[in-house]
């Protein structure tokens, strides 16, 4: 067998990973020991995203015509590829708070729903918060006023509707006769 007839399953198998995928951040993973590379896999997997190194020439083949073409100017070196077909700024946000307890990681470059950022936005992307937090911000700010105007509601129901209206009109009595 030729060799393009083994490595052809390989680059079938990356263009796979990557048909559907919302980002893929590369990382050069030298210096890594094997407990820390262990832990970064489990905290990977446990985000569904799948991490695995290939040879560069195998990823510029099965890259080459696809939206995560601009990769190629990363591929120096050895990499391993964060895929993420779920949350697309998941592989970033882990790998950006593993590499603060193992500078030996560092994040290459990415392409995130088809934009291509290098090792600073990258960084950029980490901070960004995942959509589930998103999301109870927006259901926490959408709920801040009804919950606020309850409690008003709820106040003036405790401390007897009428004496809070009364005093509302002495107020706009005073009002104009200042005038």
């Amino acid at each position: 067998m030729a060799k393009v007839e083994l490595k052809q399953p390989i680059v079938q198998e990356i263009s796979e990973n990557i048909k559907d995928a919302q980002s893929v951040v590369v990382v050069d993973y030298r210096g890594l020991t094997v407990a820390e590379d262990t832990q970064l896999r489990k905290a990977l997997r446990e985000a569904g995203v799948s991490y695995k190194v290939y040879k560069n020439t195998l990823v510029n083949r099965a890259i080459a015509g696809t939206e995560f073409e601009s990769l190629k100017e990363s591929l120096e070196g050895p990499s391993a590829f964060a895929i993420s077909k779920d949350d697309a700024t998941a592989p970033a946000r882990i790998l950006a708070k593993f590499a603060k307890t193992a500078p030996a990681l560092e994040i290459k470059a990415g392409v995130v729903e088809g934009t291509f950022y290098d090792a600073n936005g990258m960084k950029a992307i980490a901070n960004v918060p995942s959509r589930e937090e998103l999301l109870s911000k927006l259901l926490g700010s959408l709920q801040s006023p009804i919950t606020n105007l309850a409690r008003v509601l709820n106040q003036i129901a405790e401390n007897g509707g009428a004496v809070a209206t009364e005093a509302a009109p002495s107020e706009e009595a005073e009002a104009p006769a200042e005038a």
